[in-house]
């Protein structure tokens, strides 16, 4: 996926379909687009993920907490919503196995009640997942709980609920997304900035863009144009039709990552409710802990942080059930990430509101996605297509066929492929396990490069090596440092300070490789 051949495709084919947006929703549509054999096109005006794809709490799941709300409100939309996003939860798990796992989660019970409450709600939450459930719920004994999490304060504690949902690498996945969409036969670049919108008839016909590498400026084609971008979705309506009413509400979501607090090997924490009523995530995520996540009403802006207040808040909730109190110097990386919530929730808080997602057309026929949830990613794009399809007039050569397409790295994909790996390389264990799964079948690739001389840490402590940087400047359209730190690879998520020390070294890499 070379980027200047993406970007010649860009300013001379006509596409049928022109996507606006690189993050979950907007590469899921393009790979859906183009596996039907439409000429699709995609631009990111920064790179893949670069929002709210990459800041998510990692977690491929239902929505306890929307079941929650179904089961109180009678609601059968968020039902829908959770029952639909359990189903894709298998089809995940299924067609990217690299970068996805079953992940057990316990939540601790302190009285009775609690536990008949939560084991209720929960065995409800297996139920509704039917025969694609990837896990038994269970209660676990307080003997049981404290064994397993050996840091977990156990004063008043009964015991603990276990169920299972999913856990992901979100970056890696967008990227695998943009991948598999140009195997596909999509077109698609980073930093491609939309400028304004190309009209024929009054009817929306393509984009201005800028590109921020180059500096230049052109037009994109298109029978059709999507508006994925998430948070910005009111902001690309604007350039349509100047001063749409809003369809969006925006929340940031906090998260935090420390060392390994839980000492639990690779089982999470659920905590139920918070003093506010939300819920919070104690979760093992590349050898770390992940706490997450908080939900207040947010402006949008291009990279927003984690306000000192909001890291006080998880701070404060996570330690009433940690032995060991932890304070802000144990924070290694906090970032915060903005949920594009449907505006049709009214004065609710922005916890209340659906994940659900809404296809809406203008006059001019610009078609904006917006809302949903990582989870249901791929619906969300199959809902699209088919809009467009029947919208545009487009003639597809056949129907939805991504809930059995196999993600970029999954085809050859095996469990114990890293074993090959480390065999066939000499790479040492930790190295070859975290290649195989962030890489899949691809993984060989990477590991060459190591071997030819790229084959030293990127930092210590983690399994991350400079051959990672040569190939995501050759082969995942990374141009610059941050691209390779905090989406290609995961160390700006997981330690900040040791991603800064290791940024000169990226940098270096990156020019080399660019250049080559």
């Amino acid at each position: 996926m070379q980027r200047h051949q993406q970007v010649a495709r860009l300013r001379t084919e006509p596409f049928d379909l022109l996507v606006i947006g690189g993050g979950s929703t907007g590469t899921a549509i393009a790979l859906d687009a183009a596996a039907r054999g439409l000429r699709a096109a995609l631009v990111e005006r920064g790179d893949f993920a670069f929002g709210t794809s990459s800041r998510s709490t990692k977690l491929i799941h239902g929505g306890v907490r929307y079941l929650e709300q179904a089961v109180r409100g009678l609601d059968r939309s968020q039902l829908t919503l959770v029952r639909h996003a359990l189903d894709e939860r298998a089809t995940l798990l299924r067609i990217a196995p690299h970068l996805t796992h079953p992940l057990p989660l316990a939540t601790p019970v302190y009285s009775l009640w609690e536990r008949l409450y939560l084991q209720a709600g929960l065995t409800l939450y297996d139920r509704l997942a039917g025969s694609r459930a990837i896990g038994a719920t269970r209660f676990m004994p307080r003997a049981e709980a404290v064994s397993r999490f050996p840091e977990l304060r156990d004063r008043s504690l009964r015991g603990a609920i276990l169920y299972y949902d999913g856990q992901f690498d979100d970056a890696r996945m967008c990227v695998t997304l943009a991948l598999t969409a140009h195997r596909e036969g999509a077109a698609l670049a980073n930093y491609l900035e939309v400028t304004g919108l190309s009209k024929t008839a009054n009817r929306v016909r393509g984009a201005q863009v800028l590109d921020r590498v180059s500096g230049e400026r052109f037009a994109i084609h298109a029978r059709a144009v999507v508006n994925a971008t998430g948070p910005y979705a009111d902001a690309i309506r604007a350039l349509d039709e100047p001063g749409p009413e809003p369809l969006l509400r925006v929340s940031a979501g906090v998260h935090l990552v420390f060392d390994d607090v839980l000492g639990s090997g690779e089982t999470g924490l659920l905590i139920p409710k918070t003093d506010d009523g939300r819920i919070l995530f104690i979760l093992p995520w590349q050898g770390k802990t992940l706490v997450g996540t908080t939900d207040e009403p947010a402006t949008v802006e291009a990279d927003p942080r984690p306000a000192e207040g909001q890291i006080a808040y998880l701070l404060r909730h996570v330690n009433r059930y940690l032995r060991k109190p932890l304070d802000r110097s144990d924070v290694r990386a906090a970032w915060s990430g903005l949920r594009p919530l449907v505006a049709a929730g009214g004065s609710r808080p922005t916890a209340a509101l659906a994940r659900d997602h809404v296809i809406v057309e203008s006059s001019s026929g610009l078609v904006t996605v917006t809302g949903g949830k990582w989870t249901t990613y791929r619906l969300i794009a199959a809902d699209a297509v088919d809009h467009v399809v029947a919208s545009a007039g487009l003639a597809p050569t056949c129907g939805c066929r991504t809930a059995e397409l196999p993600l970029v790295g999954a085809r050859e994909y095996r469990p114990d492929g890293w074993e090959r790996l480390a065999a066939a390389f000499g790479i040492e264990r930790e190295v070859a396990q975290h290649l195989h799964r962030a890489y899949g079948d691809r993984a060989a690739g990477v590991a060459e490069i190591a071997a030819a001389g790229y084959g030293a840490p990127l930092a210590p402590g983690f399994p991350y090596v400079e051959a990672e940087v040569v190939w995501a400047a050759r082969e995942e359209m990374a141009l610059n440092a941050g691209d390779v730190l905090a989406r290609r690879t995961r160390l700006a998520f997981l330690d900040t300070a040791a991603a800064e020390r290791a940024k000169a070294r990226v940098d270096e890499l990156m020019q080399l490789a660019l250049q080559a």
